[in-house]
């Protein structure tokens, strides 16, 4: 379950980086984050940095799912738990919504990736 759940958060932090990276200044962009062409426009570059965190989450994330046992574990855990911090201070700051497509699937991730060493 945690490989599922895992890959799962990774795909979505895809989604993240080409939506923040690529579509931000676009109409689909502005209609996701209930932004003006403008604003959009105006914080492109911020938007870029973030994306490109995203896929440092993803690229430890996809590291922990291919990494031999000894590391995979340890690795999965660090970024799964970047996630939920990331996940928790992005609800907390920018959108709610975060809580629920960042900070909980990484969470469940994390919960059965911690469940296997029980």
């Amino acid at each position: 379950m945690s490989v599922i759940l895992t890959a799962i958060v990774a795909v979505l932090h895809v989604c993240f980086l080409v939506l923040e990276m690529f579509l931000w200044a676009t109409p689909f962009g502005q209609k996701t984050f209930k932004r003006t062409r403008e604003e959009q426009e105006q914080t492109k570059v911020l938007a870029k940095n973030q994306g490109l965190y995203n896929g440092f989450l993803v690229a430890g994330l996809a590291w922990s799912l291919v990494a031999p046992d000894p590391i995979a574990w340890p690795v999965r855990v660090f970024f799964l738990v970047c996630v939920v911090v990331a996940g928790l201070y992005g609800g907390a700051t920018a959108s709610r919504a975060i809580f629920v497509l960042q900070a909980l699937p990484g969470a469940l991730a994390l919960a059965a990736t911690l469940g296997m060493k029980l």
